[in-house]
């Protein structure tokens, strides 16, 4: 059997862990990075942050081309600190928020999926929360 592999990602924040979360979390932050460069949105998202709660993140191309459903189920929650969940195709995501010098690290460990290899799996993810730390130190 072959060994899953994983990938780490991270960035950091300059806001307080409590917003951060605030960012990461509310569907009507969401749609506003939750995508990995600018010719995609993520026009919808839903949010139901408990263990066993279901999220969903509707990603598109600004141009119809493509889209999909970004869903999985929440396995463990512990408000500004940790969220793990598993990815609708049974892949683990752990989540943690730390306050580092006044500002916050986001950190996102994933399983690898076996269809793209993985510095395009790592990019992608990378884009992603580089494009949270956008945001979200453009709401100070």
């Amino acid at each position: 059997m072959a060994t899953t592999k994983t990938i780490t990602v991270e960035t950091t924040v300059q806001l307080p862990v409590a917003r951060v979360w605030e960012l990461w979390t509310s569907p009507e932050h969401i749609t506003q990075w939750n995508f990995a460069s600018d010719d995609w949105h993520a026009p919808s998202a839903e949010n139901d942050l408990r263990p066993g709660g279901h999220f969903r993140s509707r990603m598109e191309a600004k141009d119809g081309s493509m889209g999909f459903d970004f869903t999985g189920r929440y396995k463990q929650v512990i408000p500004n600190q940790k969220i793990v969940y598993l990815i609708e195709d049974g892949r683990k995501v752990e989540i943690t928020f730390d306050s580092r010098d006044g500002g916050t690290t986001v950190t996102e460990t994933f399983a690898a999926e076996s269809t793209h290899p993985l510095d395009q799996q790592k990019s992608g993810w990378q884009a992603i929360l580089d494009n949270f730390k956008k945001y979200a130190e453009a709401t100070k």
